[in-house]
């Protein structure tokens, strides 16, 4: 996470997001830097808009922001624990039932 967050300095100081300079903000932070990554960072972050991506990420964040339950959201959401209980225990049920087969 540190070289991501290495590229996203580089980034918001308006300089541009290269290996020398992602290596130079982890030794600087006391991160131990593994080339091999800082080179798969840098050639992943290739012509990619970081100002856009960044932008997109929070507007995903508003949109998933939790908002109080009413009474209705409340019921569907007992339902929905119930459907995953039901079908966890099914899962279980059939995964018993294959390791019964193993041992015959």
């Amino acid at each position: 996470m540190e070289y991501v967050y290495a590229a996203m300095l580089l980034h918001e100081a308006g300089k541009e997001v290269k290996e020398e300079g992602v290596k130079k903000v982890l030794e600087a932070a006391g991160v131990k830097v593994d080339d091999a990554r800082v080179k798969a960072l840098v050639a992943s972050l290739e012509g990619v808009n970081i100002k856009e991506a960044i932008e997109k990420a929070s507007a995903a964040q508003v949109v998933a922001a939790p908002v109080a339950p009413s009474a209705g959201a409340e019921a569907s959401k007992k339902e929905n624990k119930k459907k995953i209980e039901e079908e966890t225990k099914k899962s279980e049920e059939a995964a018993a039932a294959g390791l019964g087969a193993l041992f015959g």
